[in-house]
């Protein structure tokens, strides 16, 4: 008997085959250079069958950045172990060193955020949940005070500006930019600690 041209797989394996071929497109192109029949081609599939699991390339788009948000998550959730400073350092190591290894993937998904209202949905929901892990391991608790919620948020917008330009640049090390972004994440704490008294820090 012949062998099959394809190998059957069930419907997770066969999903996931779609997202990571859609994966390393994305990275390589901006989105409205990349067809459905381009990613079809990369998974091995039909461009119908790739239509019957993902309705239209923004909804394959965004599996595809939720797939790379869940394993960026998992690697810079806090530790629990030492102080908010140095889980804060730990994570950023894990951040910075997975950017690294997908730079450009990196930086298409936040060239993408500028002009996709889709792609900066995602991005903004990442930066929230990063937000609720910071204040939970700082107050213990999601509902904190007002000026603590608005100067983390505007540290985070701060995080995102700082890796680009250290993507773009080339002329800071890793470590340079992790200290630089660890002493703006300080600033930030004392600026909300001296705007807002009442303000109960566990910092360690």
């Amino acid at each position: 008997m012949s062998t099959p041209a394809y190998t059957r797989l069930n419907v997770d394996e066969r999903r996931r085959q779609m997202v990571e071929a859609a994966s390393k497109i994305f990275a390589e192109h901006a989105f409205e250079e990349i067809s459905m029949r381009q990613i079809a081609e990369a998974a091995g599939v039909s461009k119908p069958l790739l239509y019957h699991y993902f309705p239209s390339k923004i909804e394959l788009f965004k599996a595809a950045v939720a797939d790379r948000a869940a394993e960026l998550q998992s690697m810079i959730e806090p530790s629990g172990e030492g102080t908010p400073f140095e889980q804060l350092t730990t994570s950023l190591d894990a951040y910075l060193g997975w950017i690294e290894q997908n730079s450009q993937a990196w930086t298409k998904l936040m060239q993408s955020a500028a002009m996709l209202p889709e792609a900066g949905e995602l991005v903004e929901a990442f930066r929230t949940q990063t937000l609720e892990q910071l204040l939970r391991h700082l107050t213990g608790r999601r509902k904190v005070r007002p000026l603590l919620r608005n100067a983390l948020k505007g540290w985070l917008g701060y995080v995102d500006a700082a890796i680009l330009d250290w993507r773009e640049s080339g002329d800071l090390s890793r470590d340079q930019v992790r200290d630089l972004i660890i002493a703006a994440f300080g600033a930030a704490l004392m600026a909300a600690q001296h705007a807002d008294p009442k303000l109960k820090l566990e910092l360690g």
